[in-house]
């Protein structure tokens, strides 16, 4: 018998081991926190399924995604990023990494690690929500939306309250697999 999924990862495998597993587990590491912000703000205005695709030619242009590194690309680095048509290719996008990269840092400096600030603004556990379809699933939470200030706030970009939504739900800060889902928490 086939395991009920939500909707949204539909029939394609690399989708599907996606939804099974990694999104909405919570997550830790602040490598995986950066290279998540990373991918997040490389999908705005695409599909999750093309970054999805291009994420291991991320991982090789920006380092496996080690902040340090990428915080310290030169323009010239980022320049050849550009021409790698394994990433998208948009410079705004491009030179945010290592925008993000810096910032990204100077908050693991002032908190600690970058998931004592992320996971904050969840009081330090997974929200679970009780979603019965996708439609029900909003776009923007309060919490996404002061997750999106207090990161423009310290200079990060492509960080807007909808991105961090998603940016929350695929690292597990909430929940929201639907309630027929077999890989909901609660």
């Amino acid at each position: 018998m086939e395991k009920e999924r939500c909707g949204w990862c539909g029939t394609d495998p690399l989708y599907i081991a996606y939804h099974d597993d990694e999104w909405g587990v919570p997550q830790h590491d602040d490598r995986r926190l950066f290279e998540k912000l990373i991918l997040e703000g490389a999908q705005a205005g695409l599909s999750w399924i093309t970054i999805l695709r291009k994420r291991e030619a991320y991982r090789a242009a920006y380092f496996g995604f080690d902040p340090e590194r990428v915080a310290a690309m030169t323009d010239a680095e980022l320049e050849v990023v550009l021409q790698n048509p394994g990433v998208v290719r948009n410079r705004l996008k491009v030179f945010s990494a290592r925008k993000n990269a810096r910032a990204f840092l100077a908050v693991q400096r002032e908190f600690g690690s970058f998931d004592a600030f992320l996971w904050a603004f969840v009081g330090g556990k997974p929200k679970l929500n009780h979603w019965k379809t996708l439609a029900e699933v909003p776009a923007v939470t309060q919490e996404a939306e002061a997750l999106s200030k207090a990161l423009k706030k310290r200079g990060f970009t492509f960080v807007g309250p909808t991105i961090m939504y998603a940016y929350m739900q695929s690292l597990g800060l909430v929940d929201d697999h639907l309630v027929t889902c077999w890989k909901r928490q609660g």
